[in-house]
């Protein structure tokens, strides 16, 4: 796990030491098969898979402030929230695990699927074995719920501080700021200038985070949003813009802050509903690379970076860089829906 941190711009703002997490840098590789295979730019996996704590993922990254600012404040529990197979809530509940703070999860029934495994094994498993408390519900149900849990614990002599959906604040944005940071070093180090890095967003945190970094370190790198969450894509790129603004109210404003992009066209029928480009991405870069992807959110991006390298999107570009964000702990709750589209 890091100790240090190079001198990042926002660092000197933070009022709190981030608390560390992570196994960083993670790897930045090349997939070499897929990019033969393929015919098209050179493509790059950056493996926030492989972040270590509680099976892995982008989440990681944005807990190490996130929990910082909470033990800062005098926290000693954590309120947070997710769908019911939440990557975020599972590291989350291995954060306050590590931290030594008790863990709360609200965890919305978003996805039409009902039976035991799914709402018991996964990810919620191991949010179990963390000691997280988890609390399954509809959607509609979490507001009202969450205030009630919040009142709860503070008259039991609570000291709460809430982690939002997929730890995306704008502390938990220098999360991948630092990620932006860490891929400008190793693309350096590989002699690579990557025109475009390509994501899964959904709480738009990891997407406002690598804009803010990139801004902040004027690296002219494009960032490419799959949206695998919002039924309308116009909020996922509000959403990404008022993280950035609260972001840098927050931490420093940026000379130039780098354009929002982002990408309807994988969404499929909702939220955590898998579509068969998906599952096909997934089947086939597992045999070509042996890295697996979810179904819910790096396997929609996945879909869509192998798609837009087909069509040409990237053609005048040598290196692409697709940022894994996790997800495999969970791919065996998925069994039935996958097998259905292979």
């Amino acid at each position: 796990m890091q100790s240090t941190r190079p001198d990042y711009p926002w660092l000197s703002t933070l009022g709190f030491t981030p608390f560390a997490l992570a196994h960083t840098p993670t790897p930045l590789q090349p997939l070499e098969r897929l990019s033969r295979e393929l015919g098209g730019p050179n493509i790059w996996v950056k493996r926030d898979d492989c972040t270590g704590l509680g099976g892995g993922g982008n989440k990681t990254r944005k807990l190490e402030y996130l929990v910082g600012e909470a033990l800062q404040q005098g926290a000693d529990t954590v309120i947070t929230f997710g769908a019911v197979q939440s990557n975020h809530a599972r590291q989350t509940a291995a954060a306050c695990a590590k931290a030594g703070l008790a863990c709360h999860q609200v965890l919305a029934q978003r996805v039409p699927v009902h039976d035991d495994n799914y709402e018991t094994g996964g990810n919620v498993l191991l949010s179990h074995l963390a000691g997280a408390k988890s609390y399954l519900m509809p959607p509609e149900e979490v507001a009202d719920f969450t205030r009630a849990l919040r009142t709860r614990l503070t008259d039991e002599g609570a000291h709460v501080y809430m982690v939002p959906a997929g730890g995306s604040s704008a502390t938990g944005v220098l999360g991948y700021a630092e990620c932006a940071g860490e891929l400008v070093n190793q693309c350096a180090a590989a002699g690579i200038t990557p025109g475009c890095v390509v994501h899964a967003s959904a709480s738009a945190g990891t997407q406002a985070g690598l804009i803010y970094g990139f801004g902040a370190l004027s690296s002219a790198t494009r960032v490419l949003g799959i949206n695998v969450f919002h039924p309308n894509p116009q909020t996922l790129e509000e959403r990404v813009a008022d993280l950035l603004t609260a972001t840098e109210e927050k931490f420093g404003g940026l000379s130039e802050r780098p354009a929002i992009e982002t990408n309807h066209a994988y969404f499929g029928e909702g939220y955590g509903i898998p579509t068969t480009e998906a599952c096909e991405a997934i089947n086939w870069v597992a045999s070509m690379e042996g890295l697996y992807f979810d179904p819910v959110y790096s396997g929609k991006a996945l879909a869509g970076l192998l798609d837009q390298i087909n069509v040409g999107a990237f053609r005048d570009w040598e290196d692409v860089v697709f940022i894994h964000t996790g997800g495999a702990p969970s791919l065996h709750v998925y069994e039935d829906l996958l097998n259905s589209h292979l």
